[in-house]
Parts: structure tokens; C-alpha cells; sequence
């Protein structure tokens, strides 16, 4: 008795004619779109008038740059994935991955926590500086945001674009009270984050009955009523010219400053500014610890799974007798405290701050930060954090690019633009962001994870 070999598909072959004429159709509508964009560039002469220059070369090797991409994806990508998703899955290699991915974070929150040593051994106390400040700290508040806002968004499933307002919130907490009444830090960082937590109540009350579209409009409204309020009332806030002169953080009472009481005078140390930016750095890696730790275990509490509930299905939740209003103000609430945390602690760090520092445009960002990390996942929200806010900082690096293309060329112009294409690619590769997988909040007997390819896209 003979048993029949199972038969393999055959992959299709690939058409180049279609790729050639798709990737020449491509070509057409870039060049179109980003002719009055790119093409064009309106300059002011040195008699205050407007003239109109154009970038043709730029334009052209954008174009030229878009249409290599499709045809790469159309000839390469595209037939390799196919092949990919008609090979029969490998054990070895799925013990493989399960490995990298069991040793991923404790790796990653080891990096994090020599990172600022790593720096100062290659470049040296003064070069040091940047790295440790604009990458290390910056990238730790947007984690932070992220963080905080994925319980809204990620697992309760309540779509907000205001969300930078608990952060200004935060932010203005903090140093309006610690100029006015002289309280430090760390008294006023709690206060700032129950305060924040108040407000995200506020808004939760008026968008009980909202989903959807319509939740996103009146929260999107929310945060440009607080940045309204933020510019019109001048006595309080000071407007425009925002608030400086905020008192920093100490060490137990130690000003990080170049006077006989400050840290490198106590401790003698030569005096470098390097000392507060690395207790500044410290300070945000615990917090935002605290924040995914917090996180991780409400997850597992009953309102947790009752967020996770409300993501999948709001009517089925309500038939198992869960209070709704109550989840969803919860959900606020922790979400804008986080938010309002990591304000005061970019009040301290900044020592100024101004309504155009929350924006429409941060909400967004630590949005995209969110989605495209994927909705849900602590560690997709760190790692889509670290290409976007770090792809910003290493922009500013590329000076070399001005030899190709001109001396007027900076490459932070076009920050929007690339992270517009790279949410494209995500859309296309990884529609669940680049962690699609999901850890159950509740298991019977053994934990599995639950991969994206078995949950219904758009949900849980």
C-alpha cells in the first residue's frame, strides 16, 4: 500500500511585465503628488518678496527612490512571501523565536540600564550629553506616553486624540505650583498626576455613550480646549510666553548646579552637566518602569479584563452585568495620570515650557507610537517609540546628505513623510503593528500566547 507524497503549490511566477508597469504607474502619481510639495519652494529675496524656486533633483530622486521600492517589493518581496507563507512552519525555528523573544526584555531593560555608561565610554562626559538627553530621555518620555495611553486605546479600545492634554495638564501642574509655593519634585509629581487623572475623569463623563468617529472628534476637541485655555488665560499661565524658571529636581535636597552646595561640590566632583542629565535619566527609566509594571498588573485585576472586555465588544460586556461608565472613567483616569506624570517630569527636565509644546501633533505622534507598535503590547509601544523618536534624533545627524543634495537641505522636513510611508509598510506587512501577538491577562493551567493571525483584525 503506497501513501501518496502531499502535494506542494507550486509558487506563481512572477510577472514582470505587470511589476514594470506598476512601478511605472507609481512613478506617475509620486511625481504628480509631490511635485507642488517637493518640486516647488517659495523663498523670500532680499527685497521681502516671494519668489518660486524648484527642486527637480530632489523631486527626482524621491520619485526614482519610490519606484525602486515598488519594483523591489513587486519582483522580491512580494514572491518571497509567498513562498514564505507556502512553507510548512518549522518547530525549530518557532523554539527559535519563542527564545528571542522570552530574552528580549529582560536584554533591552539591561541595555536601557547601563545605556547612559555604554555613552560615556565611547564619547566621553561632553559627548555624552546629546546622546544620553536626546535619545536616551526623550525616547523614555514618549515610552511613558505610549505606555499610558495604550491602556486607553490599547486595551480598552477608546480612541483618543487628546491626549496630550493630561500631559500639559501635568506639566503645567508642576510648575505653577513649584514656582508659586516653592514644593519640590517629588511632591508635586503625584499631585500632577492626580490632577491629570481628574481631568481624564472630566472627559470621560461627556463621552460615555461616544464610540468611534465620533469619540475621537470630542476628544481631538478636548485637547485643543486646554491648549486654548493654555494661550488666552495670560494672568495664569502666561500665555505665549509659557513658564520659565522651573525649579529642577534635587538629590535629597541637592541641587545639581555649579554652587559650594551643589552635587560635584558635596561630593567633590569636578562640576559637568552631565551629573543632572543622568539623574534626570535614572529618574524617567524608574518611572516609566513603574508605569509598565502598574500596567502589567492591572491587566490581570478584574478591571483590567474588563478593559480588555470593552475592546472586544461593548454590548456583549454589558450583558455579563459589567458597569461600562465605571471602565471606561478607569481607563481614563490611569491613562491620563501617566500622562500627567510624564509632564511634570518635562516640566523639570525643560525648566520651561509653552502651549506649543502639546499640540495636536504629539497626541498624534504617541498615537502612531501606539498603533503601530501594536494596540495592547507593552513592547511593541517601546520598540515603535525608539524608531520614531530616535528616527527623528538621527535625522539631525545626516548632515552629510546637504553634499547630495544642497546646503538648504534638511532631512527633519521630511520626518512626517517617512513616518507617513513607514505606516503604510506596517498597514501592508504588519496590520497589527509590529507585535501582533498577545499575552492573556487569564489562563487555564498554562499560559499560551495568543498570535495576531487568530484574533479578528481591528479587535482585541
Amino acid at each position: 500500500m503506497s501513501v501518496a507524497a502531499p502535494s506542494v503549490a507550486k509558487p506563481a511566477r512572477v510577472d514582470v511585465a505587470a511589476a514594470l508597469k506598476n512601478a511605472a504607474l507609481t512613478a506617475i502619481i509620486s511625481f504628480f503628488l509631490f511635485l507642488p510639495l517637493i518640486g516647488f519652494q517659495t523663498v523670500q529675496n532680499m527685497r521681502n518678496e516671494l519668489e518660486l524656486e524648484t527642486r527637480f533633483p530632489l523631486l527626482l530622486a524621491l520619485v526614482a527612490l519610490i519606484t525602486a521600492a515598488k519594483l523591489l517589493g513587486s519582483l522580491v518581496i512580494e514572491p518571497w512571501r509567498d513562498r514564505r507563507a507556502a512553507r510548512p512552519a518549522s518547530p525549530h525555528k518557532s523554539a527559535a523565536m519563542s527564545a528571542v523573544i522570552n530574552w528580549f526584555t529582560p536584554f533591552a531593560l539591561g541595555f536601557v540600564a547601563v545605556y547612559p555608561v555604554l555613552v560615556i565610554l565611547f564619547v566621553g562626559p561632553q559627548g555624552a550629553l546629546k546622546w544620553v538627553d536626546n535619545f536616551g530621555i526623550q525616547i523614555l518620555i514618549y515610552i511613558m506616553l505610549g505606555w499610558g495611553l495604550n491602556i486607553v486605546v490599547g486595551l480598552a479600545g477608546l480612541l483618543d486624540l487628546g491626549y496630550v492634554a493630561f500631559y500639559a495638564v501635568g506639566a503645567y501642574s508642576y510648575a505653577l505650583l513649584a514656582k508659586e509655593f516653592g514644593l519640590s519634585f517629588w511632591v508635586l509629581l503625584p499631585l500632577a498626576g492626580i490632577l491629570s487623572a481628574f481631568w481624564g475623569v472630566l472627559l470621560g463623563f461627556p463621552v460615555l455613550r461616544l464610540r468611534g468617529d465620533y469619540l475621537a472628534i470630542v476628544t481631538l476637541a478636548f485637547g485643543e480646549i486646554i491648549r486654548l485655555i493654555l494661550i488666552n488665560w495670560v494672568s495664569f499661565t502666561g500665555g505665549y510666553a509659557g513658564v520659565s524658571g522651573i525649579p529642577r529636581p534635587t538629590l535629597f535636597g541637592i541641587p545639581f548646579n555649579a554652587n559650594e552646595d551643589g552635587f560635584a561640590a558635596i561630593f567633590g566632583l569636578e562640576f559637568s552637566p552631565i551629573y543632572r542629565t543622568l539623574f534626570l535619566y535614572y529618574i524617567i527609566f524608574v518611572l516609566g518602569l513603574v508605569t509598565a509594571y502598574v500596567t502589567i498588573r492591572l491587566r490581570q485585576l478584574p478591571v483590567g479584563r474588563a478593559w480588555e472586555a470593552l475592546r472586544e465588544d461593548e454590548i456583549a460586556c454589558r450583558s455579563l452585568g459589567i458597569n461600562t461608565t465605571n471602565v471606561k472613567l478607569t481607563a481614563f483616569a490611569m491613562g491620563a495620570a501617566f500622562a500627567g506624570f510624564a509632564g511634570s517630569f518635562f516640566a523639570a527636565r525643560q525648566g520651561f515650557i509653552s502651549p506649543e509644546s502639546f499640540t495636536f501633533l504629539e497626541s498624534a505622534t504617541i498615537l502612531a507610537i501606539v498603533v503601530l507598535g501594536g494596540m495592547g503590547s507593552q513592547v511593541g509601544v517601546a520598540v515603535a517609540a525608539v524608531i520614531m523618536i530616535g528616527g527623528t534624533e538621527i535625522m539631525r545627524e545626516l548632515d552629510f546628505l546637504k553634499y547630495v543634495f544642497g546646503n538648504d537641505f534638511d532631512p527633519t522636513q521630511y520626518r512626517m513623510l517617512i513616518f507617513g510611508f513607514g505606516m503604510v509598510l506596517i498597514m501592508i506587512w504588519k496590520p497589527r503593528g509590529l507585535v501582533g501577538t498577545r499575552e492573556p491577562s487569564a489562563f487555564y493551567k498554562e499560559r499560551r500566547t495568543i498570535l495576531g493571525s487568530f484574533v479578528k483584525e481591528g479587535h482585541g
